[in-house]
């Protein structure tokens, strides 16, 4: 219950603050936080579909919204650009239209199946952010097992350092609150054991984590097939979507330049962006963007909010992202985000 009732606190605060910017922008104020454009981060774009316990429900928009979000910024004026575009603006007079650029992260099937028919309809170039180790089927999604997994059971055992650990799962609190945990244990220095045990547990109710990458993950030929498209564009994401500010530098360089060398087999050439798993401090970190530069690249991609200036432009190893969080699936708030007002009002 109380895990529930932080969780719906929180969600009125958004929904609150949305609604606020998108209003304070109607109103003309703080025009300056918009800077000179926006990247947006996507993840699955499919039509909804329920399950009891939808713990990913945030990384997943419709395609119908994301038709509507680039009717919003079709509207408010927006220009459209691929990402490896921005590199030009540090040099260029902007011509006093803001731009949107759309990103989606770690290569899922439906990008191809449901998401480009709409940038097509548009005419919007996008980047899809290619991890080796799950189009090559040699890694496992463990935010998908986790929910597969709680949706699967009401109750599961888990080894942790500490020995066996059983949790009961019997409602959706109880079911949030343990996704939190499981969380929490791989988001850290042993992300790889954490989530070869967290495979375990799944394997041991029924879930197969290397079925569920085939069945949402775009294969190599796939990929390869998309980036023909003259709107799409393929980008790095590493090989095994771990924390890189957790490895030692030669682990890390890996990281990097094997992705790299996989996205360049797939398409011809060298890819110049990258997007860090979780983008947050476990990864999109200073020591981090040296090694990216290092392996080559000329831009990446954190998921730390805000708008792009030229501040932001003049670091391009550490370039901030918006989410279209799926939970908030209204035009308005897309309008909202991009006027950078909530980055400016929450600091």
């Amino acid at each position: 219950m109380k895990a529930t009732l932080k969780g719906l606190v929180r969600t009125a605060a958004i929904t609150g603050g949305l609604e606020a910017s998108h209003l304070l922008s109607r109103l003309g104020a703080l025009g300056a936080a918009r800077g000179l454009g926006a990247i947006f981060t996507l993840h699955h774009v499919r039509p909804y579909f329920p399950r009891p316990f939808a713990a990913n429900g945030h990384l997943e928009v419709s395609p119908d919204f994301l038709d509507a979000a680039i009717r919003r910024l079709k509207a408010e004026g927006y220009r459209f650009l691929a990402l490896d575009d921005l590199l030009g603006l540090r040099d260029s007079v902007a011509d006093g239209r803001p731009f949107a650029v759309f990103t989606l992260d770690d290569g899922y099937r439906d990008n191809a199946e449901h998401a480009l028919p709409v940038f097509e309809r548009h005419g919007v170039p996008f980047t899809v952010f290619v991890t080796k180790g799950f189009s090559e089927r040699s890694h496992t999604m463990w935010w998908e097992t986790a929910e597969a997994l709680l949706n699967a059971t009401d109750n599961f055992t888990i080894e942790t350092d500490s020995g066996a650990k059983t949790y009961k799962v019997e409602t959706l609190a109880a079911k949030r609150s343990s996704f939190d945990q499981l969380s929490q244990a791989i988001c850290g220095p042993g992300e790889d054991l954490a989530i070869a045990r967290l495979d375990a547990a799944a394997r041991s109710v029924g879930i197969d984590p290397a079925a569920i990458v085939a069945d949402l993950v775009m294969t190599g030929e796939e990929l390869q097939a998309l980036s023909r498209h003259p709107l799409a564009h393929l980008g790095a994401h590493t090989i095994s979507h771990r924390a890189l500010d957790f490895l030692a530098d030669e682990d890390l360089l890996s990281e990097l330049t094997g992705s790299a060398d996989y996205v360049e087999a797939l398409v011809g050439h060298r890819p110049k962006s990258l997007a860090y798993p979780y983008g947050d401090q476990r990864s999109a970190t200073r020591r981090v963007a040296t090694l990216a530069a290092k392996a080559g690249f000329t831009l990446a991609v954190t998921t730390r909010a805000a708008t792009i200036d030229q501040d932001r432009l003049a670091e391009p190893l550490l370039l901030p992202r918006i989410s279209l969080n799926g939970l908030y699936q209204k035009p308005r708030y897309v309008a909202a985000l991009a006027s950078g007002i909530p980055f400016r009002l929450t600091g």
